[in-house]
């Protein structure tokens, strides 16, 4: 095999109409095939169940990178007497956000599906509006994330029982983290707006 891999890394000669027909790429795939390189996938998930998972996962994964945006938006843009105090929290949120988006990620992969990662897919995907234009006072801020965790959570707790009926446990492992972190932190943030 890697002989043949070496023979397709070489440059076709300029008679070589079949290398011009079929180029390096599919010279490449051919001989994976040919050798069983990509097996079907077989993890003990039905396809249209990893499927309908991994799509439930794509709008997880774009609810939390919106969220994420949002929490960051507001750590650089908070202002007033709770600056030090809301600063300081907003980037512990941001962070641990930004860390949740790669496992989310991975296990869509795992599952044998594309991750989304843009801007244009998230707004489709995303149950969250966009961060606001004008930076909202501190409080607000504190409300809209407040929601925006709870809606993460809402998200995230969607899916438990298509999980549960696939035998899916490593997704649900994942979305039990998520529920305890956005539970949590949708708590903590509303008892700062508590008179």
């Amino acid at each position: 095999m890697v002989t043949q891999l070496k023979k397709l890394t070489k440059k076709p000669s300029a008679t070589s109409s079949k290398a011009k027909k079929t180029g390096k790429t599919g010279k490449l795939r051919a001989l994976a095939k040919a050798n069983g390189a990509v097996p079907a996938i077989n993890i003990g998930i039905r396809k249209k169940d990893r499927a309908a998972i991994a799509k439930g996962l794509s709008h997880l994964l774009a609810d939390t990178y919106t969220l994420y945006l949002t929490t960051h938006n507001f750590h650089w843009n908070v202002t007033g007497p709770m600056f030090n105090t809301l600063h300081t929290m907003f980037m512990d949120q941001y962070t641990e956000l930004w860390n949740a988006v790669d496992p989310i990620a991975e296990r869509i992969r795992s599952l044998g599906h594309i991750a989304p990662g843009s801007y244009a897919a998230f707004s489709k995907l995303s149950s969250l509006p966009d961060v606001p234009a004008q930076p909202p006072k501190a409080l607000e801020m504190v409300r809209i994330l407040v929601e925006g965790h709870e809606a993460v959570a809402r998200t995230a707790r969607g899916m438990l029982d298509l999980v549960d009926d696939a035998d899916d446990e490593p997704t649900a492992d994942l979305l039990t983290q998520r529920l305890t972190v956005h539970e949590q932190t949708a708590w903590m943030l509303r008892a700062l707006l508590e008179a």
